[in-house]
């Protein structure tokens, strides 16, 4: 690293990017304005945790309707933490990786109760909350705080591997980056800084075609320098996904009321609300169509359903029946209100399936 401290200023490097960040700061609904910025406010250590669990894994463009309801529902983290789960499940509905929101649901009723409705400050403390990993623990530190903490998500990893040109694949690179990031964070304007890097990355320092013409660390970037911008971070490959497979059952009551039943707390998708459903396994569509229906009844084929996880692939062969009385009792699940049906706690694959069968 000495070698490369020679060559960037930590001073420079940062004062280069928190320049660019005072002029190019992205709109996001969970910042302060540059007014605020200008005069030392700081952002509400709320807002901040909420947005940085939302963009978990997922886009800005995506968490920006969620976060404007959930603020607009829940304004304090008294309130989230006093909201039913099953509301909260219901309005993170379709956002996906749902062990997120309950376990937002948890953090926020320990900062209610064990720490009087106050974020704690430090990184420490911090990762003693539930759902709270070293990145939001820095990310918390600072920007809600503006104390020294290096956060490292997709985006810094970029731009550190470009600008010290670290050929190393991730994952195994990891640290080397970090150490990296971590001189250059700065003492002063800590929060700016982190965020000020992770907007470089996602408007200029982007995956592919990056804009290094107007990037502000140009003339400091060493994989520019060799001409290896667009190869860098380098990636181990990664092992290919399985398929499961798995058969979905919907039934419709002759009051238009359709057959849903809630998954178990733990696990994928704990507590979301589901169509009954097999087993989803790598046995193959065969084996997955023998499981028990949760009623008897003259089963239709409606297409199939198919989803993404992180670790595999799903397929799920739906099936459709109408008809059943008032009086049918299933094996297991309630009966909803069709008109109900598409503001419960459903996965983005539940309302898959739905979607096949006509019902959504």
């Amino acid at each position: 690293m000495a070698q490369f401290r020679e060559l960037l200023s930590p001073e420079a490097t940062a004062a280069e990017i928190l320049d660019w960040y005072d002029i190019h700061a992205r709109d996001l609904p969970w910042r302060i304005g540059p007014a605020d910025r200008a005069h030392g406010v700081l952002p509400d250590p709320y807002r901040v945790w909420l947005s940085e669990i939302m963009l978990q894994q997922t886009t800005v463009a995506a968490v920006k309707a969620y976060f404007e309801r959930f603020t607009a529902r829940w304004p304090e983290v008294s309130g989230l933490a006093n909201a039913p789960l099953d509301d909260v499940l219901k309005e993170w509905a379709g956002l996906g990786y749902y062990a997120r929101a309950r376990n937002l649901h948890k953090c926020a009723q320990t900062v209610a109760h064990d720490f009087g409705g106050r974020f704690p400050e430090t990184e420490a403390d911090l990762l003693s909350l539930p759902g709270i990993g070293p990145y939001t623990a820095a990310a918390i530190t600072s920007i809600a705080f503006d104390r020294r903490a290096t956060v490292m998500d997709g985006n810094v990893e970029r731009v550190v591997a470009r600008l010290f040109a670290v050929e190393d694949p991730l994952p195994g690179a990891k640290k080397t980056l970090y150490l990296y990031a971590n001189s250059l964070t700065p003492e002063k304007r800590p929060g700016d800084y982190a965020q000020a890097v992770m907007d470089l990355g996602a408007t200029i320092c982007t995956p592919r075609n990056p804009a290094c013409g107007i990037c502000p660390l140009m003339r400091l970037c060493k994989a520019r320098e060799h001409g290896i911008e667009t190869t860098l971070p380098r990636k181990t490959p990664k092992k290919s996904k399985p398929v499961h497979y798995g058969t979905a059952w919907i039934a419709l009551r002759e009051d238009g009321a359709v057959l849903l039943d809630r998954r178990p707390e733990k696990g994928l998708l704990g507590g979301m609300m589901e169509v009954p459903s097999s087993d989803w396994t790598e046995g193959g569509p065969e084996a997955a169509a023998e499981k028990t229906a949760p009623l008897r009844g003259p089963w239709q084929d409606s297409g199939e359903a198919r989803h993404t996880f992180t670790h595999f692939h799903l397929i799920l062969s739906v099936k459709r029946a109408t008809g059943f009385t008032v009086a049918a009792i299933p094996s297991r699940g309630s009966w909803i209100a069709k008109d109900e049906v598409a503001g419960q706690a459903l996965p983005t694959v539940m309302r898959k399936v739905l979607k096949a069968g006509g019902v959504l």
